[in-house]
């Protein structure tokens, strides 16, 4: 099984209230996001489709509704993913006129996308949509080998116990997180007792870090 098929090179999300007002500003943020990852060739089609994902919340749960949206880069695809707290209204495909103006909801959002689904929470749901991108294989073949990698690292280092396959978890989010500061502290300790200086060095890394994605973006 491919980790880079789980793990995110970028994420990116915020919470809203699920009102007809607030899809206008939510496309013009994915937009922007869509646009610092160079992934604007799917910006109209990602708009479109969290725009039926808003409009699924309000038809189904109700206006006002509190939910969020994530957006995450994984592999050669785009992960759109829309959260609401209510586990039993599921989104249904309708079928519509091509005039239709409203109500096209998840059939428009199969045609589009690669694939689409729903997980369900104890107490919430998840709607999400997989869009693929033109990511080179050169990047993905790259990125997927740092990050594995890094997930070996990350899985074997001291005490820590394994994260959790799933992303989603919160736990195996913060586990990933303690065990890579443990990582990075413990390097910086090694670097300063033979004399590096350790503020050049995050700077470096942080530089060559940038670098490369800033390299990825431009080949597209």
């Amino acid at each position: 099984m491919d980790d880079s098929t789980y793990v995110p090179l970028a994420t990116w999300g915020l919470p809203f209230i699920a009102e007809p007002k607030e899809v206008s500003a939510l496309r013009s943020l994915m937009r922007t996001r869509l646009s610092a990852w160079g992934l604007s060739e799917l910006s109209d089609t990602a708009q479109l489709c969290l725009s039926e994902l808003v409009a699924n919340v309000i038809t189904h749960v109700g206006g006002g509704t509190p939910a969020s949206l994530t957006m995450l880069r994984r592999g050669g695809r785009l992960r759109i993913e829309v959260r609401d707290p209510e586990p039993c209204a599921l989104p249904r495909l309708v079928e519509t006129s091509d005039d239709s103006e409203g109500g096209r909801g998840m059939a428009l959002v199969e045609a589009l996308t690669d694939r689409w689904g729903i997980e369900l929470c104890t107490h919430s749901k998840v709607t999400w949509c997989e869009l693929v991108t033109e990511l080179s294989v050169s990047e993905q073949h790259r990125n997927a080998e740092r990050v594995k990698r890094a997930t070996r690292v990350l899985t074997s280092y001291g005490n820590h116990e394994p994260p959790p396959v799933s992303r989603r978890s919160r736990v195996g989010a913060l586990t990933r997180e303690a065990a890579a500061v443990d990582v990075i502290t413990d390097l910086l300790h090694l670097l300063r007792e033979h004399g590096h200086d350790v503020d050049e060095v995050l700077n470096r890394a942080q530089s060559h870090f940038e670098a490369e994605v800033a390299t990825a973006c431009a080949t597209r």
